[in-house]
């Protein structure tokens, strides 16, 4: 079973605080989201691979570590993940960014795709799929679904607030995807909303209602 990490960092749960307050405004809303983005990007890609290079400093030459191996893609899910985004392209700003969209079927209340744009080279790519929220966990299986079948084989999921119930059933579909949570909260309410949470991120995110 793949790892399910909850960051404890100070500084990401006292911006949380505030991502959280109803009476935070759609600005500092989206630049709190942003910020914790860049924070969580540390952890998220602590296990990415080096390699030895030879450089020159103004002293001498040297060995010295830069990323090797896979290359990496941020995948926001649509719309909300878009918020996260950038958070992580300040920290990686040589990642690709693919997109996959996703809408609740009325009738059947499951996630159907309408759009996904994803770099060429899937094989090759360490995949961080980003949303604010893993409430019931459908959008999250079916993007990594999205992802696994155009070949993705390297993928972890990262969200600032998760319900147990949404990291239950992500973790039963894809025991191969890590999980990285901002904060895990007590539960889904009956509408399917994370408690205590922090409302709608899309809407929050834009000052749409």
């Amino acid at each position: 079973m793949a790892k399910v990490v909850v960051f404890d960092h100070p500084l990401i749960q006292h911006k949380l605080s505030y991502i959280r307050d109803e009476k935070t405004g759609t600005k500092e809303f989206r630049e709190l989201v942003d910020e914790v983005g860049m924070l969580m990007a540390y952890e998220v890609t602590r296990d990415l691979e080096l390699a030895d290079v030879e450089i020159q400093t103004p002293v001498t030459k040297m060995t010295a570590k830069r990323l090797a191996g896979k290359k990496v893609a941020v995948v926001p899910i649509l719309r909300a993940g878009l918020g996260m985004t950038d958070g992580v392209l300040k920290m990686i700003p040589a990642a690709r960014v693919g997109h996959i969209g996703l809408y609740r079927d009325p009738k059947t209340l499951q996630p159907v795709e309408y759009f996904a744009k994803l770099p060429q080279d899937i094989e090759e790519r360490d995949f961080i799929v980003v949303d604010p929220m893993l409430a019931t966990g459908g959008s999250a299986i079916e993007a990594i679904n999205s992802l696994k079948k155009r070949g993705a084989t390297k993928i972890r999921f990262m969200c600032l607030i998760a319900a147990p119930e949404g990291v239950k059933l992500l973790q039963e579909a894809h025991p191969d995807v890590d999980i990285y949570i901002a904060a895990l909260d007590e539960m889904l309410n009956d509408h399917g909303y994370i408690v205590p949470g922090l409302g709608d991120a899309g809407d929050r995110l834009f000052g749409t209602k």
